[in-house]
């Protein structure tokens, strides 16, 4: 199975669960092309990794980070954030 295989491509953002352990969760995000996940916040202290393609993420401390595959973010908590995808991306986020 391949994450491509997990989203909805009619979709600008696509989120699917990808695994579910005793600690934590992962789940697959997949941003098409000028794609945008809104602002929001999370409870729990999270990272996010650039499998596919380049995404920007941002904060509401003015942290501003471009993402291409293999880098990642780590994200605070009650910190709003949001992304935006510059080309088909697939993302993964665990907490």
């Amino acid at each position: 199975m391949t994450l491509l295989e997990l989203h909805n491509d009619q979709k600008e953002v696509s989120v699917a669960p990808l695994f579910k352990g005793e600690l934590g969760t992962t789940s697959a995000i997949q941003l098409q092309k000028d794609g945008h996940l809104a602002e929001h916040i999370t409870k729990t202290p999270a990272l996010l990794l650039c499998v596919e393609g380049r995404v920007t993420f941002e904060n509401e401390n003015n942290q501003k980070i471009s993402l291409k595959p293999g880098d990642y973010v780590l994200i605070e908590t009650n910190v709003k954030h949001w992304l935006h995808a510059s080309e088909k991306s697939q993302v993964l986020l665990l907490k």
